[in-house]
């Protein structure tokens, strides 16, 4: 078929019909979308949940949710800021805390649904295939798929060290092994034991040591919180995995206490009725007396 040049006449334009909102701001990817949120018609109204995971300079977010007309319902989240109360200070949004970020979201929604002892996942983490099997007494293992958004589903990326954790904490996701860090895709097998470096931060602590070796300057320029807090290349391993012990000890969501804030005014404060009535009331007597005393 020949070229044929689009003519944006009125005939076009009468004809014109928007994308979705959030497809002209960039946000939605309504392709994947409607593959992970349509269900099957024989399944009626049961709930076809995802593992959500987003990442931002400063922060992993990890929600379960399932959606429905007027919008998605969000089951329960993590975020690696609550990590600092499991002793993960530092390093919020590397690929240790996505894992740990996935685990806490795991243990935490498997306790809402009463199942936390029923599946417990996997406690020997060695960075190889694991998928938790549904039990034949009970109810069967939480099962929901991973959405990665917009995310690029590279070899290693953030998103899957998420999954990887939810998956290790019981989470039934179907998953390959094909994107974890340590495949090679010429002989199509993982090397696990660079997996599990992964997951227990040791990348992190090759690079502390190579660049404090190299570059003093710019290890301590760089690595500043880690040094403030202690956490040096040998220490990595042992935190995240007393990270993962403290995880599923508690994995219940802790309100933040109400600050007690003073509002600071930049405009006067409102009287009130009755002070409006006295000041009144006030100037009226003076107004009188200083009749009075005129009058004398």
């Amino acid at each position: 078929m020949p070229f044929v040049k689009v003519v944006k006449n009125k005939a076009y334009f009468k004809r014109y019909q928007v994308k979705f909102r959030r497809r002209r701001e960039g946000k939605t990817d309504y392709f994947a979308r409607k593959r992970l949120v349509v269900q099957d018609k024989n399944k009626y109204n049961t709930p076809k949940y995802r593992l959500i995971v987003r990442s931002s300079n400063t922060d992993i977010c990890c929600q379960i949710a399932y959606a429905r007309l007027e919008g998605d319902y969000i089951v329960s989240a993590a975020y690696s800021h609550e990590l600092p109360r499991y002793g993960v200070k530092v390093g919020l949004t590397n690929y240790a805390a996505a894992y740990c970020t996935g685990l806490l979201l795991a243990r935490r929604i498997l306790q809402k649904f009463n199942l936390d002892k029923m599946y417990e996942g996997t406690t020997d983490v060695n960075g190889d295939y694991y998928c938790v099997e549904d039990q034949d007494e009970g109810p069967g293992a939480f099962r929901c798929c991973l959405d990665v958004g917009l995310a690029r589903t590279s070899t290693g990326a953030k998103v899957f060290a998420a999954m990887k954790g939810a998956v290790d904490g019981g989470l039934d996701i179907p998953h390959s092994v094909k994107r974890f860090p340590g495949y090679d895709n010429e002989e199509k097998s993982l090397n696990a034991e660079v997996h599990r470096n992964h997951i227990f931060g040791k990348h992190v602590g090759d690079y502390m040591r190579h660049l404090q070796e190299e570059d003093e300057e710019a290890y301590k320029r760089q690595f500043s919180r880690f040094i403030k807090n202690g956490v040096t290349a040998d220490n990595v391993e042992a935190m995240y995995k007393k990270a993962h012990a403290a995880i599923r000890a508690d994995p219940g969501h802790k309100v933040a206490p109400k600050k007690d804030v003073k509002k600071k005014r930049w405009n006067a404060k409102k009287i009130t009725l009755a002070d409006r009535k006295a000041k009144v009331a006030k100037a009226k007597e003076e107004f009188l007396s200083q009749i009075e005393a005129q009058k004398e």
